[in-house]
């Protein structure tokens, strides 16, 4: 008896704990499944969303989560997740997509006017901008919290429901506050009609836009620094006609700067969102369009820094970086404040001692050309983002492990006796050179993310520098962390000299080198730096863009020297 009820007992507690074990096994499967579920079905959904908004009018995207109250402007509720179109601004849940993208028309790029170029307001209804005010009574709109007022998607005006039949008639759209950036919809249509596409003609038809219209070309790289560059991309579009916004991971430089031969010639600003190569891809291909002939529809380039350097932009005055501190309203009426500046273009030709029969590799430099410790950063940096491109997506990232490859070489000194395997030759003389581990030849004020090297301290006069003086100024460094010492001021970069022409021949092994930080490791061979061309740059004087060097920037004003300013004097610099 005592055993049977052992084993029944035994029975009892076994199913209990295979019953334990079953409902903690559903509890963890279950939850999973589900998960896995509803991401395929979200990824089915998104793969379908993107064939519908590929095929539709509306610049549409997908959110989960909008950032502030929102409102379907087709059954008008309140929505937390849907799309919205990010030209006009139309927003939609996933139920009233379809119907939101038939009923409702977007920023039409190319349409007509009135004989004296007056064009209609182009009102959307809803979700209009916090802290935005009725046009014709003044008072504050989009307060109650339902879809209410109407947004003009062209001149950003707004209006009260009540207030929209006092506007009906009589009010006019006039591009708002950007109105000389902005190409109207007449313009391009007029210029389709034209039979004889000739410069002269695209002077008369910007007649009618108004004096002093200078349209603005938006060009991001959205894989740039910290990908900023989509988010950037909508809300140009939104202030901007459409037509001038390009993303230049679907679109190259060269075929959006055909854009400028439909526009009066001299007349427009192209703005580069992207780093330093960014810049240079644009720049190459502004020469493109000088050797096709079209050197009169040349655009003067600005640059909202999204790289990790943005040496260039620093010098010019846009600052070291952008991170969305201020609003894209404000980046463009910096542009219209903006002034027309030179900046000298180099050739950089690296002819191989090895394979003497290949044609020298030919290299655009705006910034910098270095061989040596900050070459071997650039290229293990550049070798490690190739591996992975998702882990280097934020600037600090990126900074970070510089610093940490700046490290690893002040120990192993990978570059070290440059001095005995290198020979340098400025102007055509031979310039003797002492124990260094690197030598870097720049054309701009700034290099390593901020650092005026050939300034250094500060404490030693140095001869001046200028953007278009034709002119490089050529520095040694020795090692990775002498670097560090000039870029916290604590060190001077060894002045090697100033040059029209820089040669350097590399007689044995192989080096690190990069010019505008893309690097690459080269075997022997021989580098020519010659002048290529001029680039017209704008240049923001209004804006102090090193923090730490407030006290030199205020002497600077004072005693207008050139060295530490890019702005020339004389004819080279105007009003843009």
């Amino acid at each position: 008896m005592h055993r049977e009820g052992d084993e029944a007992q035994d029975d009892c507690g076994s199913r209990e704990e295979w019953t334990l074990l079953f409902w903690t096994s559903v509890a963890v499967i279950v939850p999973v499944v589900i998960t896995l579920w509803c991401s395929t079905q979200r990824s089915k959904r998104r793969t379908h969303m993107k064939d519908f908004f590929r095929k539709s009018k509306h610049g549409w995207h997908h959110t989960d989560l909008f950032t502030k109250p929102t409102y379907c402007c087709v059954c008008s509720q309140h929505i937390l997740h849907g799309a919205f179109c990010d030209c006009c601004g139309v927003c939609a849940d996933d139920q009233c997509l379809r119907r939101a993208d038939r009923s409702l028309p977007c920023k039409e790029i190319m349409g007509p006017c009135s004989p004296d170029g007056a064009m209609e307001h182009r009102w959307v209804r809803g979700n209009v901008p916090l802290a935005s005010y009725c046009r014709a009574c003044k008072q504050q709109c989009g307060t109650q919290p339902k879809l209410c007022d109407f947004r003009c998607v062209w001149c950003q005006t707004t209006v009260h429901d009540d207030c929209m039949d006092s506007l009906v008639g009589t009010d006019l759209c006039d591009l708002g506050e950007f109105h000389s950036l902005i190409i109207p919809p007449h313009y391009l249509l007029c210029v389709n009609k034209l039979r004889r596409r000739q410069p002269e003609e695209y002077s008369k038809l910007a007649s009618s836009c108004g004096s002093g219209w200078t349209p603005v070309l938006v060009l991001a790289n959205t894989r740039s620094g910290n990908n900023m560059g989509e988010a950037l991309l909508g809300e140009f579009r939104s202030i901007l006609n459409p037509v001038q916004v390009f993303d230049l991971s679907e679109l190259t430089p060269s075929k959006a700067l055909q854009l400028c031969t439909l526009l009066p010639p001299g007349s427009v600003r192209v703005l580069v969102c992207g780093g330093d190569g960014t810049v240079g891809w644009v720049l190459d291909a502004i020469d493109t369009m000088k050797l096709k002939g079209q050197d009169q529809f040349v655009p003067r380039v600005t640059i909202l820094p999204l790289g990790t350097g943005n040496d260039l932009s620093n010098t010019l005055g846009w600052g070291a970086g952008y991170a969305g501190e201020i609003p894209v309203e404000q980046v463009l009426r910096n542009i219209l404040d903006a002034e027309v500046v030179k900046m000298d273009r180099w050739k950089v030709q690296v002819a191989s001692k090895v394979l003497y029969f290949r044609k020298p590799k030919v290299l655009s430099m705006n910034n910098y050309f270095s061989v040596g410790p900050d070459a071997l950063m650039a290229l293990n940096f550049h070798t490690h983002r190739e591996k992975t491109p998702s882990f280097f997506s934020s600037r600090i990232i990126n900074k970070a492990v510089y610093f940490l490859y700046g490290t690893k070489d002040c120990l192993v000194q990978e570059c070290k006796d440059l001095d005995k395997r290198i020979e340098l030759e400025l102007d055509g003389e031979r310039v003797a050179l002492p124990s260094l581990e690197g030598i870097i030849v720049c054309n701009i004020g700034y290099w390593g993310g901020g650092c005026r090297l050939w300034e250094g301290m500060g404490d030693e006069p140095c001869p001046p520098t200028r953007l278009d003086d034709g002119l490089l100024e050529v520095l040694g460094v020795f090692g990775s962390f002498h670097c560090a010492q000039i870029q916290v001021k604590l060190a001077n970069p060894v002045r090697l000299g100033q040059a029209h022409t820089v040669r350097l021949v590399l007689k044995s092994s192989k080096m690190p080198m990069q010019v505008d930080g893309e690097p690459w490791a080269q075997g022997p061979c021989t580098i020519t730096i010659t002048h290529k061309t001029q680039a017209l740059m704008l240049y923001h004087s209004s804006e102090q863009t090193d923090d730490d060097d407030d006290e030199s920037s205020s002497s600077e004003a004072e005693s207008h020297t050139p060295h530490d300013s890019p702005r020339p004097t004389g004819p080279a610099s105007a009003r843009a």
